[in-house]
């Protein structure tokens, strides 16, 4: 089957129009400060596509391509899928590739909320903001790390071919419930 592009392109484009009408995880905010809050997902299952690359905005192009392919009908039953939000990017500075590809979470997050693209130097300064944040909250010691190592995730809800009110947020999953951390 030969690509076509422009086919492509429009199909993405109805794609990423009706993100905003589709299905999120359910959640609860059990915290909120001035720059950032804290979120209790429900259990649900995720889709995942693990993919080496150093550049973030590259890696979730890849990513999101062959999630696309999955969800259109690319797997072993060939059924085609609904689309969800948000295009979730882990990032583990330092680490391989992810070894599974669906996991399940029913987790707390801390979620800081930017605009505009997501592009490699933001999602650094937007994750190191989120982390001096949380270094001056209740929630101070209670990230979830392997070794030492200062995971996160990008959560995009726009499409790409929005260009202004873009939704994105920068997720660290910390130690719940609140009462565990001092937080009433």
């Amino acid at each position: 089957m030969m690509f076509n592009f422009p086919r492509f392109c429009v199909l993405l484009l109805w794609v990423f129009v009706k993100v905003e009408g589709i299905e999120s995880p359910q959640f609860t905010v059990i915290h909120t400060e001035s720059d950032f809050e804290i979120r209790l997902y429900r259990e649900s299952s995720w889709m995942s596509a693990p993919v080496q690359e150093i550049s973030f905005v590259k890696a979730t192009k890849q990513g999101f391509h062959r999630l696309f392919q999955y969800i259109q009908g690319a797997n072993l039953n060939s059924s085609r899928l609904r689309i969800t939000a948000p295009v979730l990017t882990s990032i583990v500075p330092g680490a391989g590739p992810l070894h599974s590809s669906a996991y399940y979470v029913s987790h707390y997050v801390a979620v800081r909320k930017f605009s505009g693209f997501a592009m490699d130097s933001d999602v650094i300064k937007e994750a190191q903001s989120l982390a001096v944040s949380l270094e001056k909250s209740p929630w101070a010691n209670s990230t979830v790390s392997e070794e030492g190592k200062y995971a996160y995730s990008i959560a995009q809800y726009s499409s790409p071919f929005k260009l202004i009110g873009r939704v994105n947020e920068v997720w660290v999953d910390v130690v719940g419930p609140a009462t565990e951390v001092g937080v009433e």
